[in-house]
């Protein structure tokens, strides 16, 4: 058993976790951060950064590195209903620089920013492994035991921070519940497809009887697709196997029919997201902190997934070097962070919810209300409003490059 003293412990190597460790370390704190997986070559589920995550993500001097490594630029969003658009979302209407989507993969968000962490010698990232316990003083958190392939580390730190995602195993050690919602109607059945030459330079969304299909650029050269099904339905689905499943999406989506009979050719290959909603009741404890998936929960709807995990991170980094700088990680101090943050995250759950139901919903009133309101969107100032919320989550979020000490 090997032990490390660190200021802050992070739980968690995804956009939210490595932003906040970057973050930190720019600020001359000295952080740990564990990750359960052994390398970044893993499945990952969000792809879209949005213009408020690069907003967060150029200042901190990694936004120029991931777009090297490769990126598709959209346009914006568009609802079809078979040939006909919807609504058709124009994001080269939004205030430059950031005026545009950025499908990218997530190991390239991901290996940009450990690239800047390992600059610093305060840095110590341990790969492959996975938090077993807290380390408790009493009721304080005080650090974290991490099971790696060949040793037990033992991370005494000034606080822990949970940015361990949706099935956070830090918040379950904490005592806090998950908040889980069962507010949305569909899950998601996600796959890629090769498609050179075929690429929408936009995300689409397709409607049809057989359940919405959404879909987008995938650096290199794919197509994102994401099918949505009756929350719970992927079971009575799968029984009837692949070439059903093919069948259906041909339908729903016949430009693409022939890149999904020739290539989808086994179950194996799609992923289902189960999609839920959920915010957790607290965010903190004393010495321990929840950001990102762990802390609230949100569908795939409006690409929000890396947008509110990094937004997180530039929030919560003032509020832990004010707990430094006063040697104070009691839960009062650190429930700064949620009190701030819950009214954004509140917004998020409302629009998502309604972006659900007027663009997934399967018939009844939708169908009369929804091309009213694709109207209301496109063309007036409440719907340029929505568009921007949506696109730059809240804009008084911002870097604090003031609190970075000297490279």
């Amino acid at each position: 058993m090997t032990e490390v003293s660190t200021d802050f412990c992070v739980i968690g190597g995804g956009p939210a976790g490595l932003s906040l460790a970057l973050l930190l370390l720019r600020s001359g704190a000295r952080v740990t951060v564990a990750e359960r997986s052994g390398s970044l070559e893993r499945a990952y589920r969000g792809e879209i950064l949005q213009p408020g995550g690069q907003a967060v993500l150029a200042p901190l001097g990694v936004l120029d590195g991931i777009v090297a490594r490769g990126t598709c630029p959209l346009d914006g969003f568009q609802l079809l209903q078979g040939t006909r658009a919807l609504m058709d979302i124009d994001y080269g209407r939004l205030d430059p620089p950031h005026n545009t989507l950025l499908s990218v993969p997530q190991r390239h968000v991901l290996a940009e920013l450990l690239a800047h962490c390992e600059r610093y010698l305060g840095f110590r990232y341990l790969a492959g492994h996975r938090v077993r316990d807290l380390v408790m003083d009493g009721t304080r958190v005080t650090g974290a035991e991490v099971t790696g392939p060949s040793e037990t580390v033992v991370v005494q730190s000034r606080c822990v921070v949970g940015a361990d995602g949706r099935y956070s195993k830090v918040r379950k050690l904490a005592g806090i519940e998950a908040g889980r919602a069962d507010v949305f109607d569909q899950d998601v059945l996600w796959f890629k497809l090769e498609a050179a030459g075929r690429m929408a330079g936009r995300v689409r969304i397709f409607r049809a009887s057989t359940g919405a299909v959404l879909v987008h650029d995938s650096y290199p050269d794919r197509l994102q697709i994401g099918w949505t099904l009756p929350h719970g339905g992927y079971r009575t689905l799968a029984e009837q196997g692949v070439e059903q499943v093919k069948a259906q999406l041909c339908a729903a989506v016949p430009r693409y029919a022939d890149l999904i009979d020739e290539q989808l050719t086994s179950l194996r290959e799609l992923t289902l997201l189960d999609v839920f909603g959920g915010c957790a009741p607290q965010w903190e404890r004393d010495g321990l902190v929840l950001l990102g998936d762990a802390a609230h929960t949100h569908g795939p709807l409006g690409a929000q997934g890396i947008n509110l995990a990094v937004q997180d991170a530039a929030l919560l980094h003032p509020v832990l070097l004010n707990a430094l700088r006063h040697d104070d990680f009691g839960a009062l101090r650190l429930a700064d962070f949620r009190r701030q943050r819950q009214p954004d995250i509140d917004r998020v759950m409302k629009v998502q919810q309604m972006q659900s139901k007027g663009m997934l919903g399967r018939h009844g009133l939708g169908d009369l209300v929804r091309p009213v309101a694709a109207r209301l969107i496109q063309h007036t100032p409440i719907g340029a409003k929505i568009t921007r919320r949506i696109a730059f989550g809240n804009p008084a979020i911002e870097v604090r490059t003031d609190l970075f000490a000297s490279d």
